[in-house]
């Protein structure tokens, strides 16, 4: 059944010292995209996610979010320069003394100096990271496909509907079309009748005339290419593949001969039902939109 180009999908996983978040969102779009935004020291990564999306992801723009917190306790080292610190503290001492000040200097003021205490971060291993980078991705893709396939489901069933409602409307104008010719006969007759009066009318100019109405209006080609037309859109519905532009394609070819039937018609019933099937025609285009 089809998908929609629009979903959204939510992953966790934990490991290397890190719990990481992967949120994904996608909206519609002609071609495929993945956006990653990562933070600058995992961007190396960037070109794994991608992979990961492009893999199940044929059309759509699709933002990726991806955050990493600390999981459990804190790994970072607190780091003191000594050598540095005594330093300060020699340094302060020979101002006070040069200055005749009180020499008074606590711990925490010294520690609170420039690089006297420094926050180590543990080396990463960047393989780990990028597994379990890999997981969450991998979850967030099977969330936002889960969702991109229950609005495929609910674009079919509409989709089915409004196809209903086009064989309707054609059913009624293939019942209409063989009385349009004999109708037109009809009014011909009697507008001569009162033109001519009691002079006799020519009926094999008139048959040929009728003749040539009925061959300028007839509407059975476009009839039989929309119907082909319907059955190719229902069959593609029902695909596993991606078939949004192929859908796209049908619609404007089933405009073309909707089109065709109105402009070659000389009929209000049928102009009616051309009118109803062009609006529903755009509505299905609308609705093409959506579809992978």
């Amino acid at each position: 059944m089809i998908k929609s180009m629009t979903g959204y999908g939510r992953g966790e996983a934990c490991g290397a010292g890190k719990r990481v978040t992967v949120e994904a969102k996608a909206v519609n779009h002609r071609y495929s995209e993945v956006m990653v935004r990562l933070p600058k020291s995992y961007m190396g990564l960037e070109d794994l996610i991608k992979r990961i999306f492009l893999q199940k992801v044929s059309r759509g723009r699709i933002d990726v979010f991806v955050n990493f917190e600390a999981d459990g306790e804190e790994t970072s080292q607190v780091k003191v320069d000594k050598q540095l610190a005594v330093r300060y503290y020699k340094s302060l001492k020979d101002l006070a003394q040069e200055m005749d000040l009180t020499f008074d200097l606590a711990v925490s003021h010294l520690m609170s100096l420039p690089e006297v205490i420094t926050l180590a971060e543990p080396e990463e291993d960047i393989e780990e990271v990028a597994r379990v980078v890999e997981g969450a991705a991998q979850r967030a893709l099977d969330g936002l496909m889960s969702m991109r396939m229950q609005e495929g489901n609910s674009l079919a069933e509409d989709l089915f509907l409004r196809l209903t409602f086009l064989r309707q409307r054609i059913k009624a104008v293939e019942d209409r079309a063989p009385y349009v010719a004999a109708e037109h006969m009809e009014r011909m007759r009697e507008r001569l009748k009162e033109l001519l009066g009691q002079v006799p009318v020519d009926e094999q100019r008139l048959t040929t005339e009728i003749a040539l109405f009925a061959d300028r209006t007839n509407i059975t080609e476009e009839l039989v290419r929309l119907d082909s037309h319907l059955e190719q859109f229902q069959r593609a519905l029902r695909s596993q593949e991606p078939v949004g532009r192929k859908l796209d394609f049908l619609v404007q070819e089933m405009n073309r001969e909707v089109n065709t039937i109105g402009s070659k018609s000389n009929d209000l019933d049928i102009s009616r039902h051309v009118v109803d099937l062009k609006s529903e025609l755009e509505k299905i285009r609308e609705q093409v939109q959506n579809v992978e």
